[in-house]
């Protein structure tokens, strides 16, 4: 069953502490959203406030919902204000695994013993962050995606030590809010999300770093051919480009040459500070809105290769008995917005032809990305090659 939660603290309050704070708010639950100063706090009210009038003109929320909302979050920024009384805290700060655990060491210290601890980071050890709790079996991943109050999907990250009460607890509140949790199994860099996002991004680098294809044609290829929602610069800049970097070398460190990095692609623009989107200029020019993708160049880049090495780190989830592929498959279609997961793509396209894809490629350019997992190989071998077989990722 889990416990019940009817009070949570939510430490920090940008962009992603004040959207879960709101979506915790809505759904009826008591919040307490703590921040360093009296004025970052009431820069998050104005923008739940600006949030929610949004929901009530588009005719989702009534306005009387909306103001009981506001009543549920208080602010402040005193620790035994937020977490004294709370059955959860969750910490948004930023990706800074020493700050990550000061802030778990003083909740630790001032919450009741059943309080679960949660993280929405999107890259760092849940399990680090439990160590220095005496609760490492209520310390938990709970990774929302931008933004809070929009994006369907959260990602469920079990630290070595997170018992199955707190993972069965955090999933079923996940629903509770209307959102649809995946099990992400062990607590690994990068997790499912952006795993697989982080190996296509590399392809689509080390394709335009080659000369193979401009960054233009990529992303129209992508986005024109292969229907997915952004081009991967795009979504590259959108995401901001010093946060991909970040992601990117966190990769690189746990994983080796399977994700080496690109150079000469991410790097020279977060030195100069073109960070994308949020800066008016990254791989493309925002300043003055959404940059366009010309059209006419959708046929300049094989955007199966993309498709290949999604499916390659899929496999290498599954067989390292990270996930499952069905929460690949949400989480990809969810998170990212992909018109079909990898896994499902895979039993589509056929193992055989993906796996083949897969060979011609690292014969070419003999980069670890595109050198098969070992799960694909198998699965190949013993005739699960898909739909068409009967069975592949998925059994039919």
């Amino acid at each position: 069953m889990g416990i019940r939660i009817r009070n949570v603290a939510v430490i920090g309050a940008g962009t992603m502490g004040h959207g879960i704070a709101q979506v915790f708010a809505m759904k009826g639950y008591n919040v307490n959203l703590l921040d360093i100063s009296e004025d970052i706090l009431k820069k998050a009210l104005q923008n739940i406030e600006w949030s929610l009038s949004k929901f009530v003109e588009k005719k989702r929320l009534r306005k009387e919902d909306a103001e009981a909302t506001l009543s549920r979050i208080k602010t402040t920024t005193i620790y035994e204000e937020a977490v004294k009384d709370v059955d959860l805290a969750i910490e948004a700060v930023p990706e800074n695994l020493e700050l990550k655990k000061k802030i778990f060491m003083k909740i630790d210290g001032i919450a009741p013993p059943h309080t679960i601890l949660a993280t929405n980071t999107s890259t760092l050890s849940i399990t680090e962050m439990g160590k220095v709790t005496k609760r490492p079996d209520k310390t938990v991943g709970m990774h929302w995606f931008n933004p809070p109050q929009l994006m369907q999907l959260i990602e469920v990250v079990r630290g070595e030590q997170t018992s199955n009460e707190t993972v069965e607890t955090i999933m079923n509140l996940s629903r509770d809010l209307g959102k649809t949790p995946i099990l992400c199994k062990k607590d690994v860099r990068g997790f499912i999300v952006n795993r697989v996002l982080g190996a296509v991004f590399n392809e689509a680098f080390w394709t335009y770093y080659r000369g193979e294809a401009s960054k233009e044609g990529i992303d129209s290829s992508v986005k024109f051919s292969g229907g997915f929602p952004m081009g991967w610069f795009e979504l590259c800049d959108f995401v901001g480009l010093d946060i991909a970097y970040e992601v990117g070398k966190i990769l690189y460190q746990a994983y080796g040459e399977r994700f080496k990095p690109c150079p000469e692609v991410i790097e020279p623009l977060v030195k100069e500070g073109k960070l994308g989107q949020k800066t008016g200029i990254g791989f493309y020019d925002w300043s003055k809105g959404r940059p366009r993708i010309p059209f006419e160049l959708s046929d300049e880049y094989d955007y199966e290769r993309s498709w290949a090495v999604a499916v390659n780190e899929s496999a290498w989830l599954v067989y390292e008995e990270v996930a499952d592929p069905d929460s690949i498959d949400t989480g990809m279609k969810l998170g990212t917005g992909w018109p079909q997961g990898p896994c499902e793509y895979a039993d589509r396209k056929g193992l055989n032809t993906v796996l083949e894809k897969l060979k011609q490629l690292y014969g070419k350019y003999k980069m670890e990305m595109y050198n098969p997992c070992p799960l694909l190989v198998e699965y190949v071998n013993n005739g699960w090659t898909g739909r068409a077989a009967g069975r592949g990722f998925y059994k039919y």
